[in-house]
């Protein structure tokens, strides 16, 4: 196995071509199926992308194999680093057939933040990882500037990455695609469930559709029977226009309440619904009681659910059913939420208690 790596300084990005020499060790990369200078013009393309993103605690131009980031630890007596990483999934599978791939970076990204948020941290700085069969900028591109917007939009640095193109591996047009996040909170500010009592209130903010997970059921169920390009009344849009709706980042919000008195907990609802990511950050002893009927379901739900003629209890176990993000907090709190979300255009709908 050979690795040939091509960086730059501005944003660090490497981008790796592996392949295995045959027998006669005679052919080239580009007949292997790895083009070096594909990929050395990739990278001349994302450098203002990467840069877009950048700000003070970004160092550039010191090394080509690792991406540099000073934090700004002032303001802080006990700082923690909080990190995850994640996929899209097979949400992916839709991007491709469909023809569109400039929401699945802003997926990625946002479905990181929303993972060290409902924590209580600040996200600092992003990196990614691309894979394909071979290397179409027609696709990279807009999956960066998805990349790129999501940072913006989120005030985190894109600060680098890697790129593989490994022919053999990804049946040609296929890509993977996935994301690590780093961010930073007070010790003593860290959402861990401790505070949560019983007789709290579940405040739930809505999701815009599936966000990244349940496609491998959504998939099955719908791409049976409709094409993607199917128009349907009640979603006023193509399937995949709805399919791929932006996963929705809760950054902002949760930064508006994050120091209420009266805020006990966040959980980001994605794979296991509201139920099972919920209970994750719930003390021993306690759990929690859903009114299903609180809120509006959203249409993509519903024609799930009809097409594929699912149990309620299923659904709510895949999906997040309209709920992306739920706030646990005390009974005073209630009627106080609404009046710090007016900036954002958010608005908060009881829907449960913990017990």
């Amino acid at each position: 196995m050979i690795k040939q790596k091509l960086s730059y300084k501005v944003s660090l990005y490497l981008l790796v071509s592996t392949y295995k020499l045959n027998n006669t060790m005679n052919e080239s990369y580009k007949t292997a199926g790895v083009d070096i200078e594909a990929g050395d013009e990739f990278v001349k393309n994302i450098k203002s992308l990467a840069k877009s993103t950048f700000n003070k605690n970004v160092l550039s131009g010191i090394g080509h194999f690792g991406a540099f980031y000073e934090p700004d630890f002032s303001g802080f007596k006990n700082p923690v680093l909080v990190s995850s990483v994640d996929g899209v999934g097979t949400k992916l599978k839709v991007a491709i057939s469909y023809g569109r791939h400039d929401t699945i970076g802003q997926d990625l990204v946002n479905h990181c933040v929303n993972d060290i948020a409902v924590c209580g941290a600040k996200p600092m700085y992003f990196m990614d990882y691309l894979a394909f069969a071979k290397l179409d900028q027609k696709i990279a591109l807009p999956i960066m500037e998805g990349f790129a917007k999501a940072c913006r939009e989120n005030g985190i640095a894109l600060i680098g990455g890697e790129t593989a193109e490994m022919p053999g591996f990804y049946n040609p047009g296929e890509y993977d695609v996935s994301g690590m996040i780093v961010g930073i909170v007070e010790k003593s500010k860290i959402f861990d469930g401790s505070k949560i009592r019983k007789g709290d209130r579940l405040i739930g903010f809505s999701s815009n559709g599936l966000h990244t997970n349940g496609f491998s059921l959504a998939r099955k169920v719908l791409l049976d029977k409709f094409p993607l390009t199917h128009r349907f009344a009640t979603l006023n849009s193509e399937l995949g226009e709805e399919l791929l709706n932006v996963h929705k980042s809760y950054y902002k919000l949760i930064s508006l309440l994050a120091d209420k008195p009266y805020i006990r907990g966040f959980s980001h609802i994605t794979g296991g619904g509201i139920v099972g990511n919920t209970n994750r950050i719930l003390p021993d002893g306690l759990s929690i009681k859903i009114n299903w009927d609180a809120w509006h379901l959203p249409e993509i739900f519903r024609l799930i659910q009809e097409t594929g003629n699912i149990k309620d209890a299923e659904m709510r176990k895949v999906f997040n059913m309209g709920i992306g993000l739920v706030a646990v907090v005390s009974p005073e709190g209630v009627e106080e939420i609404d009046k710090h979300l007016i900036s954002i255009n958010e608005r908060s709908i009881l829907i449960g208690e913990v017990i």
